[in-house]
């Protein structure tokens, strides 16, 4: 897979577990009322972070919302904080990774520039997903809890007959849109940081670059410049290879040992 492959991939995998991170934390069905041994039921409950909601059997749906703050439990804020963490994270990694895209030219910005935003914009969606995967599992732990204590309550010692009927929740929809949306985040992530390594240029390659002298009768090596007039020798081509001082005549087709410079 291309670079620019794998970062629009990671790009939009992010995008679109941000949206349904937003969508769960909007959702009222965090927990809805389990029908298990009340199938047929005029009043069905159901409740969110923010609200909780009756529905009758006529269609009639009302909502109230929590009107406290410090009168909620401490998990349910706990979960608020986390989602709300997500969303701001997700939010401030999408925003660096559009300028770093490899597909979207802004100015005169390097790809070295852009390596450094395109890895620090997955760091940021690892963490959204990461908020969002532990918030819903924080939500739906309490619920387990509270499902396997209502139904240890509702049943005594004595034969085993139900004494008092209580309303126990099981999982909502926005528990299981939640958990999707934070691996989609965490995946896309991931995507951009592979996709970091492709923008990093590799500096041990260099291009090799020759150089020719200008002139026929200019000789370069290592310990310094040496040029001849050509007056008064019967030299008339002078070569010098790889610092290796080596000079030809024309006329001599054996060099001799002084012929080297």
């Amino acid at each position: 897979m291309s670079t620019t492959t794998c970062q629009v991939v990671g790009f939009l995998l992010s995008l679109l577990g941000l949206a349904g991170c937003i969508a769960a934390t909007g959702m009222d069905m965090w927990s809805t009322q389990d029908l298990y041994d009340n199938p047929v039921t005029a009043v069905f409950q159901y409740e969110g972070l923010w609200r909780s909601c009756v529905r009758q059997s006529s269609g009639f749906t009302e909502c109230r919302p929590y009107f406290t703050i410090l009168g909620l439990p401490a998990m349910l804020q706990a979960v608020r904080a986390l989602m709300i963490v997500g969303i701001v994270l997700g939010a401030i990694g999408l925003l660096v990774s559009i300028f770093a895209l490899k597909c979207i030219r802004i100015g005169n910005m390097e790809d070295s520039a852009k390596a450094k935003m395109t890895l620090t914009s997955g760091i940021v969606f690892i963490i959204s997903g990461v908020c969002a995967i532990i918030g819903v599992s924080v939500f739906a732990n309490m619920l387990v809890t509270n499902f396997w204590m209502s139904s240890a309550s509702m049943y005594s010692s004595m034969g085993g007959m139900v004494q008092t009927v209580q309303t126990r929740y099981t999982f909502g929809a926005a528990l299981f849109v939640g958990w999707v949306a934070g691996g989609l985040t965490l995946i896309g992530g991931v995507m951009m940081c592979i996709a970091c390594r492709g923008l990093t240029q590799d500096d041990t390659n260099y291009k090799a670059v020759s150089y020719h002298a200008s002139g026929h009768n200019v000789g370069y090596k290592s310990g310094g410049f040496k040029a001849s007039t050509g007056f008064g020798s019967n030299i008339k081509n002078k070569k010098i290879y790889d610092g290796g001082a080596h000079t030809e005549d024309e006329g001599q087709s054996h060099p001799s040992k002084y012929d080297y410079v």
